[in-house]
C-alpha cells in the first residue's frame, strides 16, 4: 500500500518553517502558525480550514501549491488533515433528499454532475457510503464547496462543521486518481 506524503509550508513558494505528514492529522496547529503553500509528494489528501477536520475543506493531489490562495482558494489557516486512502474496486453510495435518509434516494455508482436534471431531486441532506471514496460538491458540475465522504453513514450534513448551515450537495465524484 502507497503511503501519502504532504508537506506544508508557512510562506508562500515552500519558504519558512514547514511541517511533514504522512497520515491524518486533527490539529495541525502545533506545527506551524499559518499555511501558505503546500507540496504534495504521493497520495490524495483533503486539508481543512478548522481543527478536528471541520470547516471548508480542500482535497489535492500530487503535486505542488506554492500560493494556497491562488491555486485551491484556502487562506493561510489550514488546521488538520486526512489522508485518502486508495480505493480498488466498486464505488456505490445511496443520496437521500431529507436527514436521517428520508425523502426521495438514489443510488450512484458513477460521478453525477447534477442531481437535479439525472434524478429530479433538488436537494442531498443525507448519504450513506457504501463502497469507495467521494467528494460531494455544493453546486452542479463539481463546482463550489466540497466534502470528502468515505464509507459510512452520514444522516445529517448540517452537522458536520461544514460552517453554512443550509449546505446542499448538488453533485457528486468519486476519488478514482491515481495519487
Amino acid at each position: 500500500m502507497t503511503m501519502g506524503k504532504i508537506i506544508f509550508y508557512e510562506d508562500r513558494n515552500f519558504q519558512g518553517r514547514s511541517h511533514e505528514c504522512n497520515s491524518d492529522c486533527a490539529d495541525l496547529h502545533s506545527y506551524f502558525n499559518r499555511c501558505n503553500s503546500l507540496r504534495v509528494e504521493s497520495g490524495c489528501f483533503m486539508v481543512y480550514e478548522r481543527p478536528n477536520y471541520m470547516g471548508n475543506q480542500y482535497f489535492v493531489r500530487r503535486g505542488e501549491y506554492p500560493d494556497n490562495q491562488r491555486m485551491i482558494g484556502i487562506n493561510d489557516c489550514i488546521r488538520s488533515c486526512r489522508m485518502i486512502p486508495m480505493h480498488r474496486g466498486s464505488y456505490k453510495m445511496k443520496i437521500y433528499e431529507k436527514e436521517n435518509f428520508g425523502g426521495q434516494s438514489m443510488e450512484l455508482m458513477d460521478d453525477c454532475d447534477s442531481i437535479q436534471d439525472r434524478y429530479r431531486m433538488s436537494d442531498c441532506q443525507s448519504a450513506q457510503v457504501m463502497d469507495g471514496h467521494w467528494l460531494m460538491f455544493e453546486q452542479p458540475h463539481f463546482r463550489g464547496r466540497m466534502m470528502y465522504m468515505r464509507p459510512g453513514e452520514y444522516r445529517s450534513f448540517k452537522d458536520m462543521g461544514m460552517g453554512a448551515k443550509g449546505m446542499r450537495f448538488m453533485s457528486m465524484r468519486r476519488i478514482t486518481d491515481i495519487c
